[in-house]
Parts: structure tokens; C-alpha cells; sequence
């Protein structure tokens, strides 16, 4: 099962690299026609902006998943153990609870946003905006596996020092590589 999960994790690296790439090719593109040629693709600029939503939050899910967002580490590195578990369950019931919250106003928005249509390409809106179901529910099945972990004594020290801002060292890095 930990095979599945974490190739499913680098297929979604390799989306978001995908779509950091072809944006970029869009976007240079486009400014090589308008200022070489003076001409231009008026659908680059509308997917640009589209494959820039869906890295923001697909990558928000990798991040998540990867103790890369932000959080009060100092604060954090102050405690023992037992503190700096309480805090992590406390942190994972705010996120499940907001992320929830996302989920259930992207599928209040999605009539809405799929009667919608992009102005360019015609896409409907609901799948723009859809991605929201994938963060949503993407950040809330991570923090629910993490609270089980944690509730049952299974959370690793090593998953406590990520959560602490102590997982940055040189050799961690150089073996994501």
C-alpha cells in the first residue's frame, strides 16, 4: 500500500512539472510572437493561467504531504515529545476541519462555475475550479491518516521532527535527489 501511495505521489510531481513546464513554454512563446511578430496566441495566456491554478493546489496536497508548508516551528521545536504531539493533533484537526470547508464550498461553487464558460477555449469552468475537490479532500485524507497515526501511537520520530522544522538538513535534501 506504501508503494502505491507514494508512486500516485510521484505521478503528481511529475503533473506538476508538467504543468510548470508547459506554462512556462506558453508564456515564452507567446511573448517570442508578440514581440518577434507581432502576433500572439490569445490561448496560451488563458491556459497559463489555468495550469498555474491546478500547480497551486495540487502542489498544496505535495507540500502537505511533505511538512512544507509553514507553521510556528519555533514555537514547536520549544517542546518535548508529548507537546509536540498535542500540537500536531491540534494542527490536523484545524487542517481537516478547513479543508473540509474547501471541499464543501468547491462543491457549492461547481453549478455555478460549470454553467460558466472560458472565454478563450471554452472549457467549462468546473474543471478550472474543480481542482478544489482534489486539495480538499487531498489535505484532509492526509491529516486523517496523520491523526489515526497519531491517536494509535503509531507516528514516527521521524515524522515529529518533519512537523518541528527539523527535517531540512543537507543530507535529507541530497537524498530526495
Amino acid at each position: 500500500m506504501t508503494r502505491a501511495v507514494d508512486l500516485f505521489y510521484k505521478f503528481l510531481e511529475l503533473l506538476l512539472i508538467l504543468l510548470l513546464s508547459g506554462m512556462a513554454i506558453m508564456v515564452l512563446f507567446n511573448v517570442i510572437l508578440r514581440y518577434g511578430f507581432n502576433s500572439g496566441l490569445t490561448v496560451s495566456d488563458e491556459m497559463a493561467r489555468y495550469f498555474f491554478v491546478w500547480l497551486t493546489f495540487i502542489g498544496a496536497v505535495v507540500g502537505f504531504r511533505e511538512y512544507g508548508h509553514l507553521g510556528v516551528e519555533s514555537l514547536v521545536a520549544l517542546f518535548g515529545r508529548r507537546g509536540r504531539v498535542i500540537c500536531m493533533i491540534l494542527s490536523n484537526l484545524l487542517i481537516v476541519g478547513v479543508s473540509a470547508i474547501f471541499f464543501w464550498g468547491t462543491w457549492k461553487q461547481l453549478p455555478i462555475n460549470a454553467s460558466m464558460s472560458a472565454p478563450v477555449t471554452g472549457l467549462s469552468m468546473g474543471w478550472v475550479y474543480g481542482v478544489g475537490f482534489f486539495t480538499g479532500a487531498g489535505c484532509s485524507l492526509i491529516a486523517l491518516e496523520r491523526l489515526f497515526r497519531l491517536l494509535t501511537g503509531r507516528v514516527t520520530e521521524s515524522e515529529i521532527a518533519a512537523f518541528a522544522g527539523e527535517h531540512q538538513g543537507v543530507e535529507k535534501l541530497v537524498e530526495r535527489a
